[in-house]
């Protein structure tokens, strides 16, 4: 497509401001939602030009509207439609599917949104936020001691240590001393050095990526502005100036947890040599030295702590500033801490042999431990933040930060001992050769299948919920068409179809049933593993012989579900970037998560919004101001929570200048129920407030759309009735075919659409203002 400059006149400075009667062109700037889609079918019109943007986001108009602005009388009629793509912000590249190997990363970022609201609680926000960026920290330590573990403990330490092990697998023969006769590798510490580039390279990996990603996707600054005087206690953040350019906290967070990982490192390494050189008889210079590097990488651990928990988001200000050099150079000091470990491990020791497994019980142990306790504090400080300012709607009263805190934990913890357990068996294939993982991961594979049946046993309740509600639903829907007449297999369709989407309202359901499982079988899995030395099916073998076998049925079955999923989660994940019909599927959970700037965790996915809301903030303010017409910001699925973002960042003469329309919205049914402090009731409530006007619409057999429930709805008339799907039960003059259920797609084909939109645009006429209308009862 040819790239054609921006048409609208050019605001001089001898060019004053649009009158307050001026009208000028109307527009309407569509986003569009989840899945993507293209500017040509967006604008319905397969000739569209790219006005402004590049090929990751963009706006496009048809080619008949490019000099809309220098002849507004030929678009009299209709507003001119603008189409903005961002669908590239979050698809395209399917090598993009290997960020869902960071989802626990992006699951304990969610945790950060999700406080309760509080009025006057500063420092129990801010303690929040600390636990939430605390229990961050703990995953990318558990991330690195898991590569650790697979690197230096079963591949170098153990397997190649051993004869038996080492035969089968040629690759470590040079490290081995039984198999290439004590060759310069041989030596256990040169084999825990050599070995150790592979967690270290996973570190520099997430550091680079980290970065990368940010400057590719949310280095764009946002509109400049003076912050508005309600900003520091107005209901929501999200109109703050800093909100969407969080530069300075994502680096300061970057180069923590990049030292954190590269000492998870260093410590793996050094703590072997050290514990050979303590011993009785050993060598005096060399345990002095083991002593020194101990206390240098406890130093540095602190270090990294104190930078976590100094200080979180700068967002009442656009803080175009980095931290000092202490911060940016902790993870140089980190990697100077890691090479003199491996000139440590690498010196020479007589006799040093491996035997065993490397101590790596009591880091797992004891990140496990620190994980429990971080959700339990959390949950206690998100209760009483719930309990200063109760919002009936938010899920969990309160507690789904904690509870999806769990579950990020929970991921992390699993994927860990699912690995290395399904990569010590790989190794061990007589399963005699090597000790095997710590035992703690051993448990914590064991819990997989436990947890798989609680799962089947929620959706077997969903699936039971469903038919109960497409039964009640039935009498719904031939009271919706009461003269047609009734076919029970199109009724059944029609009902199945909103008993569906309202099981998008028992999430929250299914998400506490499996945090609190899950932090019941991880409690379990700790003190099972503190309290025998043993696996699950050993520890098992003097109970009765049921008990036994389901221990080790499990302890099987762990290891290789970790590796079934791990290949199914990369597959849907990669289809899910190439297929569209796979991403409207879970691309809405995926959308959500990605929504969010990188808060809790430097290593998660990049944060899109903070390249879309100011793409959508800019153009908005610039085009008001350039030619005093009307805009109608109409935004569908994902897209309407864009929209209202960007309004948010507006300043308040131009917030007051444009209109809303959003479809098929997740703004209160997701958002607001899961974010409250951002998207709550008094959030919503003051965007309405603040611009023009604003209609919502939405259908019952939406999984995603619902209403926006502002308080007092009756009187401000932002939902309209839920809309007709289908159009028709049955065969009609407009519908001689069966018309389809859309469910969240195509509001346009509503007749109801283009008619509030019409309504916007003629309540935005300054000079001809739109009769007043008695407002639509409320849905039910």
């Amino acid at each position: 497509m040819e790239r054609a400059q921006e048409h609208a006149p050019a605001r001089g400075p001898d060019r004053p401001l649009p009158r307050p009667g001026e009208t000028g062109t109307a527009l309407e700037l569509l986003v569009h939602g989840v899945g993507g889609t293209t500017p040509q079918e967006m604008l319905n019109d397969p000739r569209t030009v790219r006005i402004t943007g590049d090929n990751i986001a963009a706006v496009f108009r048809r080619a008949d509207d490019v000099d809309a602005e220098t002849s507004p009388a030929a678009h009299r009629d209709g507003p001119v439609p603008e189409a903005y793509v961002w669908c590239n912000l979050t698809s395209g590249n399917g090598t993009r599917a290997l960020w869902l190997l960071l989802l626990p990363f992006m699951v304990i970022n969610l945790a950060h949104w999700m406080r309760p609201r509080a009025r006057g609680r500063r420092r129990t926000v801010r303690l929040y936020g600390l636990l939430v960026r605390l229990a961050g920290l703990t995953l990318t330590v558990l991330l690195v001691a898991a590569a650790c573990e697979v690197a230096l403990d079963l591949a170098a330490w153990q397997c190649a240590g051993t004869r038996a092990c080492a035969d089968r697998h040629s690759w470590l023969g040079f490290l081995s001393p039984t198999v290439s006769d004590g060759g310069w590798w041989s030596s256990p510490g040169r084999r825990l050095a050599l070995a150790s580039f592979v967690p270290a390279a996973l570190t520099g990996l997430l550091w680079y990526l980290s970065r990368r990603t940010w400057t590719d996707y949310e280095s764009q600054q946002p509109l400049s502005r003076a912050p508005e005087p309600e900003e520091d206690g107005g209901p929501t953040a999200l109109g703050r100036p800093g909100f969407w350019y969080g530069r300075r906290l994502v680096a300061r967070l970057r180069a923590a947890h990049t030292a954190a990982g590269l000492v998870t490192v260093a410590a793996a390494v050094a703590s072997a040599a050290a514990r050979h050189d303590r011993r009785p008889g050993g060598p005096a210079v060399l345990n002095t030295l083991g002593l020194l590097l101990e206390a240098a990488l406890a130093a540095c651990a602190v270090a990294v702590v104190w930078v976590v928990c100094r200080r979180g988001r700068s967002e009442r200000r656009l803080d175009r500033q980095l931290d000092e050099r202490f911060v940016r150079r902790l993870p140089l000091a980190a990697l100077v801490l890691l090479a003199l470990s491996l000139l440590y491990a690498g010196w020479e020791r007589p006799g040093w042999e491996s035997s065993g497994r490397l101590p790596g019980d009591a880091t797992f142990g004891g990140v496990a431990l620190v994980q429990g306790l971080l959700v339990v504090v959390l949950a206690a400080v998100a209760h009483v933040l719930h309990r200063t300012d109760p919002d009936r709607r938010a899920v969990l009263r309160g507690l789904g930060g904690p509870a999806v805190a769990m579950l990020a934990c929970a991921l992390g913890g699993v994927m860990s001992g699912g690995v290395s357990q399904r990569v010590s068996d790989w190794l061990d294939g007589t399963g005699t050769s090597i000790d095997g993982p710590p035992v703690l991961l051993t448990w914590q594979s064991s819990v997989i299948p436990p947890l798989i049946v609680v799962l089947l046993v929620v959706l077997g309740w969903l699936a039971h919920r469903a038919w109960q509600l497409a039964r009640a639903e039935r009498e719904a829907v031939a009271r919706d068409y009461p003269d047609e007449a009734q076919d029970r297999a199109r009724t059944r369709r029609i009902a199945y179809a909103r008993a569906m989407a309202a099981l998008t309202d028992r999430g929250p359901r299914v998400v506490a049933v499996t945090s609190g499982v899950t932090l019941l079988l991880g409690a379990g899995a700790l003190v099972g593993a503190l309290t025998t030395d043993e696996t699950p099916g050993e520890a098992a073998q003097g109970a009765h012989p049921v008990v036994h076998g389901a221990a080790e049925t499990a302890q099987a079955l762990g290891s290789w579900l970790i590796g079934l999923g791990f290949i199914l989660f990369v597959t849907w994940g990669r289809r899910a970037y190439k297929d569209a019909a796979a991403r409207r599927t879970i691309g809405i959970l995926w959308d959500v998560g990605t929504f969010w700037p990188r808060a809790a965790h430097p290593f998660a996915p990049p944060c899109y919004a903070e390249r879309a809301v100011p793409d959508l903030t800019w153009r908005i303010a610039t085009w008001t101001r350039a030619t005093g017409g009307r805009l109608v910001i109409s935004g569908h699925s994902q897209g309407s929570v864009l929209a209202a973002a960007a309004a948010w960042q507006l300043a308040p003469s131009d917030r007051g200048r444009v209109a809303l329309l959003t479809y098929g919205s997740p703004l209160e049914r997701l958002y607001g129920r899961w974010f409250p402090a951002h998207f709550g009731p008094a959030a919503l409530g003051s965007l309405h407030r603040e611009v023009d006007c604003w209609r919502n619409l939405y259908r019952l057999t939406d999984p995603i759309g619902g209403p926006v429930r502002l308080p007092g709805d009756r009187d401000l008339g932002v939902d309209h009735v839920p809309l007709m799907d289908p159009l028709a039960y049955g065969r009609t003059d407009l519908h001689p075919l069966p018309a389809p259920i859309l469910g969240h797609s195509d509001y346009q084909a509503d007749p109801a659409f283009a008619e509030e939109r019409r309504k916007l645009l003629a309540r935005l006429r300054p000079d001809l203002p739109a009769p007043r209308e008695e407002p639509e009862p409320p849905a039910a």
